[in-house]
């Protein structure tokens, strides 16, 4: 346990001095949160309802997908992780705190926007609010599962950016952040359930925000937390402590199992 604490405030304290990490876990997710916040309220005037959950959807996006797979390419790359194995830190730890750590400057960001969009933007606060911050968690558990899954499958740094970005992107453009869910084509629909920013949007509507929902919004909370566990425990099982050693438990490929509570959402809802 001693071990554990002295492991996990070492990482909380590399997000802050690590100028990278501080990057993403506060300029940039802050910085856009201002920048669309006086921008897109100006120009389209019902975002105003959605700045609140937007903006702490984009914090989640940016510390977890764009933050957490590469450091642990690296760590892994530059034999870090097999001093780990050494000195007998075992492979959960090593996956559960960079997770960790990460919803903990996550927590920072959502209390500052939630805070100030009201005194900002005139946005509305959450209506429920043990609600919001239930989405809040199933949503951060969702997306630092899938990173770390990520950066367990990954075999170089450059594969991390493009699995990172094949859900980033997406989930700005489909995930409900700019456009309504409502307003997507049926195939685009189907394609919207697989991002967790999705998920994320449908719930913060439906049960923290007191606004209809897309869909069954319990079912997205649901959905949230299954797959975040299950991308957690795919990483487990696929984890590597080496680039040098070729065998693996399984096939990195099997992490596309975490989309599995999605898919079945969506055969569920057809």
């Amino acid at each position: 346990m001693k071990a554990f604490i002295h492991h996990f405030k070492f990482e909380f304290l590399a997000g802050i001095r690590n100028k990278q990490l501080l990057l993403l876990n506060y300029l940039f997710p802050l910085g856009f949160y201002l920048m669309l916040g006086f921008i897109m309220v100006e120009i389209n005037p019902p975002f105003r309802e959605n700045v609140i959950p937007a903006m702490v959807i984009f914090g989640i996006l940016s510390a977890t997908l764009l933050g957490i797979p590469d450091p642990l390419v690296n760590a892994r790359e530059n034999g870090i992780f097999r001093s780990y194995k050494i000195n007998g830190i075992p492979a959960v730890s090593i996956l559960i705190i960079p997770a960790l750590t990460t919803i903990l400057h996550l927590i920072v960001v959502t209390v500052i926007i939630t805070s100030t969009a009201t005194w900002l933007f005139n946005a509305p606060l959450p209506s429920h609010w043990l609600n919001y911050i239930l989405v809040f968690f199933a949503a951060a558990i969702a997306c630092t599962g899938l990173s770390v899954l990520i950066g367990v499958v990954s075999p170089t740094s450059r594969m991390t950016i493009l699995w990172s970005q094949l859900v980033f992107t997406p989930s700005m453009l489909l995930g409900g952040l700019m456009v309504p869910y409502s307003m997507l084509p049926e195939a685009a629909k189907k394609i919207a359930q697989l991002l967790p920013s999705t998920q994320a949007m449908n719930a913060f509507s439906g049960l923290a925000m007191g606004r209809a929902a897309d869909f069954s919004p319990w079912s997205s909370v649901t959905v949230l937390f299954v797959s975040g566990v299950l991308a957690f425990g795919l990483a487990i099982y696929l984890f590597s402590w080496d680039t040098r050693n070729s065998s693996r438990r399984g096939h990195p490929l099997l992490g596309l199992l975490a989309l599995l509570p999605n898919i079945i959402q969506i055969v569920l809802l057809k």
